[in-house]
Formats: structure tokens, sequence, C-alpha cells
């Protein structure tokens, strides 16, 4: 459970800060200074910003969950891990703009907390 809690926290930053800045090099100096005026968002910059707020609303219950499970010696593995595929699978789908499939992903990911909340009561 350890190493799922790991990559989950990995994903984050790769999602929530390294693919938007990587995305946004061209305006490095204002990513680095005080950020005082507001810059225009390509569409790919904009989906992925929202899929970095989107993965930041399912972190901490899958933090939670992922915890609890060890502090009460449930294994919940399993759906740990489909969160995890699910997840990424999310962010690929809604950075590159397939909807439909993201929207499995997403339900599919919610599926995995049930089930992960389902195993520890």
């Amino acid at each position: 459970m350890e190493t799922l809690i790991v990559m989950s926290l990995v994903l984050a930053i790769l999602q929530i800060w390294l693919i938007p800045m990587t995305i946004n090099i061209k305006n490095l100096n204002w990513m680095i200074g005080n950020r005082e005026t507001s810059i225009e968002e390509t569409p790919l910059l904009a989906r992925a910003n929202k899929a970095g707020s989107n993965l930041q609303e399912s972190l901490p219950a899958f933090l939670a969950l992922a915890l609890l499970s060890m502090i009460l010696d449930i294994d919940v593995t399993n759906a740990a891990c489909w969160w995890l595929i699910f997840r990424v699978a999310h962010g690929v789908c809604y950075i590159g703009g397939i909807k439909y499939l993201r929207t499995l992903a997403y339900f599919g990911s919610i599926g995995s907390l049930i089930a992960m909340a389902c195993a520890l009561v």
C-alpha cells in the first residue's frame, strides 16, 4: 500500500505541477515571478490545469482510505491500484481531450474509492 500512496503522490506532482509547467514553459518569467498579472491559457494548458484540479478533489479521499486501511490492517490494494490506473487514464484523456473515455475513467476511479470504503466498513 505504501508504494501506491507514493505513486499517487508522484502522479499529483506530475499532474498538478510538472505537466502544466512544461506546457506553459514559454511563460517561464511569469511562473517564477509574482504572478501579479494573468496570462492567456491555451486550451491544452486549461485542460491540464483542470485535470490537476480534478485530481486534487479525489486525492484526499484516496489517501485517507489508504492510510485507514493500513491502520486497520485491511487489504484494499486491488481497489487502490485500480484507482491509480483510472486516475492516470483520466489525466491522459483529459489533457488529450478524449471526453467519453475520460468520463469512464473518472467513474472508474470513484468506483474504486467506493470499493475501498466498502472494504473498510
